[in-house]
């Protein structure tokens, strides 16, 4: 992997991007802080360019749909799992 500044960059605002999607797409209010939604983010466009790579789609002749189909479906579970994390503890804090 290219760690550039450039690229990480990208990896950043791509990650922001899988994120804030995710979240709109997951129904009801998620009370999670914005830096969590870009990691969440960032975890979806690594496992999803993992799993394109594994079934052979990761490159594609134009567009690549799958690779970022499945990277937002992940990130649609990251952002998910992150809320159910973050709604445990803040309710550990609240009955505490």
């Amino acid at each position: 992997m290219d760690w550039s500044i450039g690229n990480i960059l990208w990896i950043i605002i791509g990650g922001a991007i899988i994120g804030v999607i995710a979240r709109l797409i997951l129904p009801g209010r998620q009370n999670i802080p914005w830096w969590s939604v870009i990691i969440a983010g960032i975890v979806g466009m690594f496992i999803g360019d993992w799993l394109s790579s594994l079934i052979g789609v990761k490159e594609t002749g134009g567009f690549d749909w799958i690779r970022h189909g499945l990277q937002l479906v992940v990130g649609v579970a990251a952002v998910w799992l992150t809320a159910v994390v973050f709604g445990k503890a803040r309710a550990g804090k609240a009955s505490a």
